[in-house]
């Protein structure tokens, strides 16, 4: 089995659009039938942080790549574990 594919979501609390993001992200890895290690990370945590990221949030990073932004679109998140999946 192939290690899981690591997604890293900088986001804040509370924030809808995050918690969006994070649904679609469990969902489409489930179909998908790939397994995924989810960090979240607060932007408001650190200053540099929350300058970096401001209130473009969430942002998402698929396997150290930078995917999305605001949305995370389902069709481009599965071609992204895909292409993780295999390059595991």
């Amino acid at each position: 089995m192939s290690d899981p594919v690591p997604i890293t979501i900088y986001r804040r609390h509370p924030c809808e659009l995050c918690e969006d993001a994070l649904e679609t992200i469990e969902s489409v890895a489930e179909a998908a039938d790939v397994e995924v290690a989810i960090e979240q990370i607060d932007v408001d945590s650190e200053s540099d942080l929350r300058e970096r990221y401001g209130e473009t949030v969430p942002v998402v990073y698929v396997d150290g790549t930078k995917q999305f932004e605001l949305f995370v679109d389902e069709q481009v998140l599965l071609g992204a574990l895909q292409d993780a999946r295999k390059s595991a």
